[in-house]
């Protein structure tokens, strides 16, 4: 009963951390509630909830989150627990790790994506790297 309320109180508008267009943070960003982002961020943004990027925002540096609706730009790694949105004017610039993708035609994509749990797709890489340098000629 608890749960269910605590959640909807991090998904509440008055919870809503916002960035709006013209302003600019230069380092990492945390927070435990939603993001909305139209504005410009020089750093890492890290949220336990949904991040919103909006048409004007940007943010240059790795997005880690549950949820996250693409429709500015973004110079940097993704990672979702959740779903990733990629709105028809996004431009993504780096690696992808998520469960549920969606991405709508228009949207600018450049990089490689990943689909499903982290720890399996991490243990892949791992052996990977184990490989290739294996593989190293010294």
């Amino acid at each position: 009963m608890f749960k269910g309320k605590e959640k909807l109180q991090f998904e509440s508008p008055d919870r809503l951390n916002r960035l709006v267009e013209g302003s600019k943070i230069v380092g990492d960003f945390i927070a435990d509630s939603s993001l909305r982002i139209d504005g410009e961020v020089q750093g890492n943004v890290s949220t336990s909830s949904k991040v919103v990027v909006g048409e004007s925002g940007l943010i240059k540096g790795n997005l880690v989150c549950q949820d996250a609706d693409i429709e500015g730009t973004v110079n940097g790694n993704i990672s979702t627990d959740g779903l990733l949105i990629l709105r028809e004017k996004a431009k993504v610039v780096g690696e992808i790790q998520t469960s549920k993708l969606h991405i709508e035609e228009g949207a600018v994509f450049l990089g490689s994506c990943s689909m499903g749990k982290a720890s399996l797709n991490q243990k892949s890489v791992e052996v990977s790297k184990a490989e290739v340098a294996d593989n190293v000629v010294y």
